[in-house]
């Protein structure tokens, strides 16, 4: 390419110029990249490697430091054999971990960052929605051990990054009320966690984001909700008992997607079946 670098790679550093560029594409869902709108302005992407963990080096480094360092970053879109597309100039607004495997189908710790579209702010404050995961404000460069790795999925902190595209798939409100303190709202898997398959478990499309009694509820299939959106209560609770705590039966979600039907489709059976 005239400006240096590779497209082939994902992450191109121009070598002339003060500019990044990154391409994705379904072809890299094999590897276990999976790139895409959480919503209108908000893009999440996949760090490169495909062997082992990801680390903050080279095109990693370069994208997690590029407002720092004064580089601008451009993303393209595979279009077709030897062809990309330009999409947006974007910059990035944070980054985490997540649970991923690599081209050898080996478990592994992979980079996930987070880009909103050049000139748009969204309603995001970085200290409120990842605690655990403050490494993005440090220059060190990150280097997990085998024990650190054990106890990244034995704590889930991996599901981090998968957090965060739920909170902007749902545009930082409960998809039922609207409420938006993202300190108390809870990311919830549809198809629970436990039995939900490794695809499942990464898949934005698998979360719905929830206030907390609207989630305890879900999670414990008493309520669930038709494809429409309208909520549906279960007989195991008196009405007047769910008036309690503010659900009245009439609550919809407005804004799910075909991609969320499966999945509420198999939620519904679970639903039914506690009738």
């Amino acid at each position: 390419m005239p400006y240096g670098g590779n497209w082939q790679s994902g992450i191109a550093p121009s070598a002339s110029t003060p500019y990044i560029f990154i391409f994705t594409g379904s072809s890299g869902s094999q590897h276990g990249y999976e790139d895409g709108w959480d919503n209108p302005n908000v893009f999440s992407y996949t760090g490169e490697g495909q062997i082992g963990d990801m680390q903050f080096t080279k095109g990693n480094l370069a994208l997690r430091d590029h407002k720092r360092n004064g580089k601008r970053v451009f993303l393209f879109e595979q279009h077709k054999k030897g062809y990309v597309k330009f999409v947006s100039e974007v910059e990035v607004i944070d980054v985490d971990y997540f649970e991923t495997y690599d081209r050898s189908s080996e478990p592994r710790i992979g980079i996930k960052f987070f880009f909103q579209r050049k000139g748009i702010s969204v309603p995001y404050r970085l200290a409120l929605i990842s605690p655990a995961v403050d490494r993005f404000e440090s220059n060190a460069l990150y280097h997990p051990s085998e024990t650190q790795k054990e106890r990244f999925v034995n704590t889930r902190v991996g599901q981090g990054a998968y957090r965060k595209r739920i909170i902007h798939r749902w545009e930082y409100k409960c998809a039922v009320t609207g409420f938006d303190n993202l300190q108390v709202l809870v990311a919830s898997h549809i198809v629970p966690w436990a039995q939900a398959d490794d695809r499942q478990k990464l898949d934005v499309h698998n979360g719905i984001l929830l206030s907390p009694a609207y989630d305890a509820l879900f999670d414990r299939n008493l309520i669930t909700f038709e494809n429409s959106g309208r909520i549906i209560l279960s007989n195991a609770i008196e009405k007047e008992a769910f008036l309690k705590i503010g659900i009245t039966g009439i609550e919809r979600i407005k804004n799910l997607s075909a991609y969320n039907h499966h999945y509420l489709d198999s939620h519904r059976s679970r639903f039914l079946s506690n009738e």
